[in-house]
């Protein structure tokens, strides 16, 4: 059954009337920025299967603390997807060296245009958490596992990778009408990111509901306004508002809208 798109979700010039032009849409990756992706995609991937080889060889020491460690990893990396993403739509430019383009303005243009995510391949959408995951991979190589601490930390951080590196692929599968059975399936268990609840999100100005690994968090966030305290404490130490560069950034697409009607 065909899932209808919500308002919500569909072009900001649409929201308010602009040309189509005033669009902006993903840039996609060079050649050599894909074949990095596809570098950093592979190595995430085979780095986590490694570990789950090593938890498996001493399952003899596994205790409770394991299954706690599994369950605090998937609350963890959705709320860390949260952070990310809060970071990224309220703070900073797109003319930042390195972060600009790279981190904050795929989460600008994703705001302008939601769908345009769907064009992008898979390595593409999963290049960045994988890089971002694979020094963590790495560095739990040292932990002591011969130790219930060192089992409990490897399992948290394995795990931990392992639900957050899919998670621009969930965000994106939040966004098809057309997701495959097994991904609706598992939206309707909570397990991942829905469409409906990530729809709450793209509604202007774009101020809640940042996770995007399940979605579990952001009910809890919302309900102690936790982002509007962080946005008071860094206003208030700093003087800069929050979200002012993407505000400055969606009155001069509405203007540019506005003129090119004349």
């Amino acid at each position: 059954m065909e899932r209808r798109i919500p308002m919500s979700q569909r072009p900001i010039s649409q929201q308010l009337g602009a040309s189509q032009s005033t669009e902006r849409k993903h840039d996609g990756s060079g050649l050599w920025t894909f074949w990095f992706e596809i570098l950093c995609v592979l190595s995430a991937i085979g780095l986590i299967i490694a570990h789950f080889v090593t938890l498996w060889e001493h399952r003899s020491h596994w205790t409770v603390w394991q299954l706690l460690a599994i369950a605090l990893a998937w609350v963890a990396a959705d709320f860390v997807s949260g952070i990310v993403h809060w970071l990224a739509d309220t703070w900073g430019s797109e003319k930042f060296p390195i972060l600009g383009p790279r981190f904050i303005r795929p989460f600008r243009v994703h705001h302008d245009t939601p769908t345009s995510f769907l064009e992008c391949n898979f390595f593409d959408t999963n290049g960045d958490t994988c890089l971002i995951a694979v020094p963590i991979l790495i560095s739990l190589f040292w932990l002591p596992l011969n130790t219930h601490w060192g089992m409990s930390v490897l399992t948290f951080g394995v795990c931990f990778c392992a639900f957050a590196v899919p998670t621009n692929q969930i965000h994106q599968w939040a966004h098809m009408p057309h997701s495959p059975r097994w991904v609706r399936f598992l939206q309707r268990c909570g397990i991942v990111l829905s469409n409906e609840e990530h729809a709450r999100h793209h509604t202007l100005p774009y101020e809640g509901h940042y996770c995007i690994t399940t979605g579990f968090c952001n009910r809890w966030l919302e309900r102690v306004r936790f982002f509007r305290g962080l946005e008071w404490l860094i206003t208030a130490v700093t003087g800069v508002p929050a979200r002012s560069e993407e505000q400055r950034q969606l009155n001069e697409r509405q203007k540019q809208g506005t003129n090119s009607q004349f």
